[in-house]
């Protein structure tokens, strides 16, 4: 079923031209009042707190209530296994590219850095948070020590857990529970009402996040490494626009128009470096546009953690500019250690604040013919790379959603383009919800 087209806002009312100006302004206070400007940024970890703060319940219900409403039980697991797949084909695909890039521009040539000169007390401070765990230790971690737990520290894969199991045990009882299903439906529907209200924050969020990266860190940061900024960027775009496109195209949308949908969430990553802000926005989209309730909790919530694709392409192509700045030659089995190593760090790291750069420590720590030292290099430019990093990683988890739409049956290629064609594109979350 098409989707409806809300009547138009005033364009001073838009979310997206809201935060594009608070952006704008962020920059431009940024570069005129460093001192002002740095002192911005409790706005930017503000709005970031307030989405935090609810996401846990609002994945938690959704999940619940989506899988208890469920017919068919298989389809959790088939769903679940399906997105695993996908997810590490692709972000192997990611971490590929990323060393593809830095052999063929290589982005760290002409700096002749000597290791012992470098100053390694700061990445020492993200070695303590890179902690090396086993498979094993992983999946227990994902088994929170109590319900409350899952919920206090806020992990997003112990709150799936929790959610899947009451999930089935609701469906499982029936009619029993139907007061509790109806609960867990108003209380969803409740949840996403308050970030109906913290998303009027988004531009204060926004311009906070801008001014104090652009006031402490300062354009003039990017000179030396302009290089490996721009390739990285450069690497990001042909990601999403190629790869992403093609999967796309393969599936029946355009990813142009999908990201013209999501726009909201896009310019919010932008001005924030975070992807979090844009989790609850995301999956409500996701839903409008005909992918279920249950598929969009599942997809999306653990995407977050399995799926970074943004982070997948920076850490090999950090790593190498590493290497390369340092004059460490690393044949190709080594590099291919990176990238195995790679695939089980970055999901490690999920959860951690500056969790790229964390797990990027934890793979040179395994691989030791890099020097971890070298990572200093990159710590005053990693925050205007973390835009990049978190907006491939949203992107990357909007379109496996739709992927697991089609592939499940959920909509078919003409109602994805006609549902992504009538979507109202002004609006932010609907006044409804």
């Amino acid at each position: 079923m098409p989707v409806p087209r809300a009547a138009r806002k005033p364009w001073y009312k838009v979310l997206y031209i809201q935060v594009l100006i608070a952006v704008a302004l962020g920059v431009i206070l940024g570069v005129l009042s460093p001192s002002i400007a740095t002192a911005m940024k409790p706005l930017g970890d503000g709005f970031i707190k307030l989405i935090r703060m609810v996401i846990a319940l609002m994945v938690f219900f959704t999940v619940a209530t989506g899988i208890a409403g469920m017919k068919d039980m298989k389809k959790v697991g088939r769903v679940g296994g399906k997105a695993l797949l996908y997810f590490e084909v692709v972000s192997t695909l990611a971490l590929f590219i990323g060393m593809v890039v830095a052999n063929w521009l290589r982005p760290g040539d002409g700096f002749n850095v000597d290791p012992s000169t470098l100053d390694a007390k700061a990445v020492m401070v993200y070695a303590g948070k890179a902690k090396q765990q086993s498979v094993v230790d992983f999946l227990l971690h994902v088994i929170p020590e109590t319900v409350v737990d899952a919920f206090a520290t806020g992990d997003i894969l112990q709150v799936i857990v929790v959610a899947v199991l009451f999930g089935f045990a609701l469906s499982a009882l029936g009619n029993r529970c139907k007061p509790v299903m109806d609960l867990f439906d108003g209380m969803s529907h409740a949840v996403f009402g308050v970030v109906n209200i913290l998303m009027r924050f988004a531009p204060l969020g926004a311009f906070g996040s801008m001014a104090f990266t652009i006031g402490k860190y300062g354009i003039g940061a990017l000179g030396p490494l302009v290089k490996l900024i721009g390739a990285f960027y450069l690497t990001s775009g042909f990601f999403v626009f190629v790869v992403l496109g093609l999967i796309g195209w393969a599936v029946g949308f355009s990813i142009v128009k999908f990201l013209l949908y999501i726009r909201e969430e896009v310019l919010i990553v932008l001005g924030t470096s975070s992807s979090d802000p844009a989790l609850p926005t995301l999956m409500h989209k996701l839903e409008r546009i005909g992918c279920s309730k249950s598929l969009v909790g599942l997809v999306v919530p653990t995407g977050y953690t399995f799926n970074t694709d943004g982070s997948s392409i920076y850490m090999t192509m950090a790593a190498l500019f590493v290497a390369q700045a340092t004059h460490t030659d690393l044949t190709l089995t080594q590099q291919l250690t990176v990238l195995a190593v790679a695939m089980l760090t970055s999901k490690g790291a999920s959860g951690v604040q500056g969790a790229s750069f964390v797990a990027l420590v934890g793979t040179l720590a395994v691989v030791p013919s890099i020097p971890v030292a070298g990572m200093a290099l990159i710590l005053g430019i990693d925050r205007f790379m973390s835009e990049a990093r978190a907006l491939v990683n949203v992107i990357g988890n909007g379109v496996a959603t739709l992927v697991m739409a089609r592939w499940e049956g959920e909509l078919t290629r003409e109602q994805l383009q006609q549902n992504l064609a009538n979507a109202s594109l002004p609006g932010g979350v609907d006044p409804a919800v």
